[in-house]
């Protein structure tokens, strides 16, 4: 049975199949046709995220009440009910998303802003800076966190894009908790949980960020961002909000050092290396000794990192109409914990293995470059 809670498989699959199945009914033939006049109709007209936004939802209101009288689901349980706004939610999205998703020029520029900020302050900073009490820092097990966070981009349905975010709070929360416990303390809260929430967003510096937000905002169904799912999506927009503002007062450091650590990011990242020292830029040695300058250009230009290569590869996904295909292969993503058997366990300890290997070995490949 689909698990409809929000941190169930965020390709709900058992939800998104029972919703097709039924659309092919012969008496869900109504439904169909408003469900493709809408994606024409909307289509058809000049992006506006307020006015799209509304159009949406409202839509997604009338759709389910119309379900609650069918008889397709009217003798269902309010479980079925769910699970078939949920399939639509995510039908009528994976549809619209090319004409939805950072479709403003503004949202594309905060989207660079950000994504660039995050690139720079990744490089000098630690989890104190964000008065991260010693207790709680966990930066290897805040990795998984970050990898959660990171499939973000992969999926184009409001849902499957929170999940991400839920599941990366719910790493953190619970590495929190079992740190409290561990040492005796009191159960953390807002103020503990904020501050790894942030130091994790910078490192994991998802592409698109700002237009993801901005996505689930608008399109996920008002009446499911509630509860603890709106409780971490809040928390996220907060850890948006702190790192678009950050300056040196805000992460505990003074205001020169910390712009002078951005220049000093800005030349690892970009290839330019300035001598503090001197205010001599590899620019103006240029005209001195051109062969030397390349050579130096050379030894600091920065490889891409395996997290750069893993973000790319999930933008990559996004715009590929059939990007999904790449997991074919791996049969138990779709899976849930009670879909499992005992003779499961062999497979899934092989597959984590050869994940692990695979992982390890190109990350010690980048190194040696």
């Amino acid at each position: 049975m689909e698990n409809t809670e929000p941190f169930s498989s965020s390709t709900a699959p058992l939800t998104w199949h029972d919703f097709l199945e039924r659309m092919r009914q012969p008496s869900a033939a109504e439904f169909v046709r408003a469900i493709k006049t809408f994606i024409v109709s909307f289509s058809n007209t000049p992006p506006d995220p307020e006015t799209d936004s509304a159009s949406v939802q409202q839509f997604f209101a009338n759709m389910e009440a119309s379900f609650r009288a069918h008889p397709l689901w009217s003798t269902g349980s309010e479980e079925e009910l769910d699970s078939a706004g949920e399939g639509l939610e995510k039908y009528i999205m994976t549809k619209l998303f090319p004409r939805v998703f950072a479709s403003h020029q503004d949202d594309i520029k905060q989207d660079e802003k950000l994504h660039e900020k995050m690139s720079l302050v990744q490089q000098f900073i630690k989890p104190e800076h964000l008065d991260i009490q010693p207790t709680y820092q966990n930066e290897s097990s805040w990795l998984l966190a970050q990898k959660e966070l990171q499939k973000i981009n992969i999926y184009k349905a409001p849902r499957d894009k929170l999940v991400c975010i839920l599941s990366c709070c719910k790493v953190i929360s619970n590495l929190l908790f079992n740190a409290s416990v561990a040492n005796s303390e009191n159960p953390p809260g807002a103020d503990e949980f904020l501050p790894v929430l942030i130091y994790v967003t910078i490192k994991a510096n998802p592409p698109q960020l700002h237009s993801n937000l901005l996505y689930i905002q608008r399109y996920r169904q008002e009446s499911r961002l509630v509860g603890e799912a709106a409780y971490f999506f809040t928390n996220m927009l907060s850890a948006e909000a702190f790192i678009t503002n950050m300056d040196g007062k805000a992460i505990s450091m003074d205001e020169t050092e910390f712009e002078k650590n951005m220049e000093s990011a800005q030349s690892l990242l970009y290839g330019l290396s300035t001598d503090y020292s001197t205010g001599q830029s590899i620019g103006q040695s240029i005209s001195e000794n051109s062969e030397a300058t390349e050579k130096e250009v050379s030894s600091v230009k920065k490889n891409p990192s395996v997290s750069d290569l893993e973000s790319k590869g999930a933008s990559m996904l996004v715009k590929d109409e059939n990007g999904m295909e790449e997991f074919r292969n791996f049969p138990y993503l779709y899976s849930e914990a009670g879909d499992l058997t005992v003779g499961d366990v062999e497979d899934l300890l092989d597959g984590y293995k050869e994940l692990v290997l695979k992982y390890v070995s190109l990350a010690k490949g980048l190194e040696d470059k």
